[in-house]
């Protein structure tokens, strides 16, 4: 009793050849077929090169087509030849010509031996599959599919969405329950046997011409008519990814190979030197070989998946650019912005970075300059301290600074004399930690030279721009994490708001404030305000600010901090 292997081969020939001669130098019969679609001179090379090998047989040719009809006509050919040729087989295994054997064939045999009667092959109902991709599952036994989804994509849309309006219907065959599974199977004689000489075999080919990629149904279906016992599973190690595509395997899958203690793998990429080589070389008798569970590497396969998909957290390429809302976190380290501070603060950068050890940059997003720490022209990343190339991309300008200074959190100063065109992607961040004192843009123009008329225009203009970044931080889609003081709540308790700050900060156990950064002169600001109305403008980011401000005594004397 033994094994027989039939090969669906369309390229890569010196490979396929290569693995047929490996069987058949292990005794074991092959039955080879070559899609149509390989030129004769191909054929010719490939079957004369096999010419000596007594066992290997060529099967009458079928073109074939992913999804078709003619990939199970080239199947039920090829094990015909084979059956008939070699009547003492005991299994039947399917491969194709990318496959590779991954443990020696004697292996394969004897396991096969103590196991005459077991079919295996995947074979799981419609209902209870999750992994069918693009939309048809029950639908692909129900539907009529004659055009190819590969050559003629619109009409096999078409078609679909036609038989769906009409609410056409095919009939399945009385006794049939559709199944799904691999293509790769291993059948019994005695099961193979029954398939082939079925005598409903006639209705049951014409029905399945018609199903969506019959070769994932057809075996999978009636093989459950006839099998004595079914081991849903392939003992050929074959992923796919996220789309649906096989993974293919290349040189520095070896290990990961050798770990799924699986006989056959698919799909070899025909340039893997070293997986040829050391597969079919001899095989080390020494090593203890397991049950095939290609489980073992899921985690693995199921990793690459999350980084096809998700890539890594704030790195962007063109080889990875994640589709709008599909991740929260759009940067790589979690960071922190703030707004009005060093308006209100002088030298609050200087004192931030001494506090807690952070990189402090001044304006990052200034209209003039990019207002990198230390006023440098060039960090971290490569990137320039040019607003012009800044610009070009706002969202990738604080992406890369991000990741290329992961291990040390970045702050920065914001303000709504900034370029805005940042602020959605501040506001859609959950890395992002936003302070913001409103109204603190005022400070500067308070002590300004200006002429009023236009200090009123400028306080009009920074006004609307911070209500609409306001907005922009209170909507409920925000994913940031937020903190809003008018600017009269943040002075009637500085050191509160502060140390409130220093402690979201995190990294340790921040101490109490002892100190703070001098606060800007504000002796006259509530007049100031006082004048902008009197004037016709309405500034109301800054809260309630009487015209003698809270601290503010009627001598000019300010009130000092209070360390609690």
């Amino acid at each position: 009793m033994s094994v027989g292997f039939i090969m669906l081969v369309h390229d890569a020939l010196d490979r396929a050849a290569l693995v047929a001669r490996h069987l058949h130098e292990h005794g074991q019969p092959v039955v080879l077929h070559v899609d149509e679609r390989v030129s004769d001179a191909e054929f010719k090379w490939f079957r004369d090169g096999l010419r000596n090998c007594d066992h290997i047989h060529f099967c009458p040719r079928h073109a074939c087509e992913w999804g078709s009809w003619s990939i199970v006509a080239a199947t039920l050919t090829a094990s015909e030849v084979l059956l008939k040729n070699h009547p003492d087989l005991g299994h039947v295994y399917l491969a194709s010509g990318s496959c590779l054997p991954l443990r020696p064939v004697a292996e394969l045999q004897r396991y096969l031996e103590e196991r005459p009667r077991t079919d295996f092959i995947e074979s799981v109902t419609t209902d209870e599959v999750d992994w069918t991709i693009g939309g048809l599952d029950r639908e692909r036994f129900t539907l009529r599919f004659p055009f190819s989804w590969k050559r003629r994509r619109r009409l096999f849309d078409g078609y679909v969405r036609l038989q769906r309006r009409l609410k056409f219907r095919r009939h399945i065959p009385s006794g049939l329950t559709p199944h799904l599974g691999s293509q790769w199977w291993c059948l019994t004689r005695e099961t193979l046997l029954a398939i082939l000489n079925d005598p409903r075999r006639v209705e049951y080919d014409r029905y399945f011409r018609r199903v969506w990629i019959p070769d994932e149904s057809y075996f999978q279906t009636l093989s459950r008519l006839h099998t004595r016992h079914i081991e849903s599973r392939s003992l050929t190690l074959s992923k796919f990814d996220f789309q649906g595509k096989p993974h293919v395997f290349y040189d520095d899958h070896m290990q990961l190979l050798r770990q799924s203690d699986c006989f056959v793998a698919r799909k070899i990429w025909p340039e893997a030197e070293q997986l040829y080589r050391h597969f079919l070389a001899p095989p080390d008798l020494s090593l203890i070989r397991l049950e095939p569970n290609p489980l073992k590497i899921d985690r693995l396969f199921s990793r690459a998946t999350e980084r096809r998909i998700r890539g890594r957290t704030g790195l962007y390429m063109s080889a990875r650019y994640p589709n709008n809302d599909r991740e929260t976190r759009i940067s790589a380290a979690r960071y922190s912005v703030f707004q009005g501070f060093d308006e209100l603060f002088d030298g609050f950068d200087i004192w931030l970075s001494r506090r807690t050890g952070n990189t402090v940059h001044n304006r990052l997003f200034s209209q003039n300059r990019v207002e990198f720490v230390d006023a440098v022209d060039i960090t971290n990343g490569a990137l320039s301290s040019s607003n012009l190339l800044r610009d070009y991309n706002p969202k990738a300008f604080l992406t890369n600074l991000i990741w290329n200074t992961r291990g040390s959190h970045q702050c920065f100063m914001f303000g709504p004399n900034d370029q805005q065109d940042i602020s959605k992607t501040l506001a859609n961040d959950t890395n992002a930690q936003i302070s913001v004192i409103s109204g603190a843009w005022a400070i500067p123009l308070f002590h300004s030279d200006r002429d009023f008329s236009d200090v009123r225009k400028e306080a009009a203009r920074l006004q609307r721009i911070e209500a609409g970044f306001i907005e922009l931080l209170r909507d409920s889609q925000t994913r940031a994490r937020v903190s809003i003081w008018t600017l009269a709540e943040f002075i009637e308790d500085p050191m509160e708001k502060l140390q409130m700050i220093l402690d979201e900060l995190g990294g340790g156990v921040q101490r109490r404030l002892a100190e703070v950064p001098q606060m800007a002169d504000l002796e006259g600001f509530g007049q100031f305000l006082q004048s902008l109305k009197n004037q016709g403008m309405s500034p109301h980011l800054m809260g309630d600010f009487p015209v003698l401000e809270p601290g503010q005594r009627t001598d000019g004397a300010q009130r000092p901090y209070l360390v609690r």
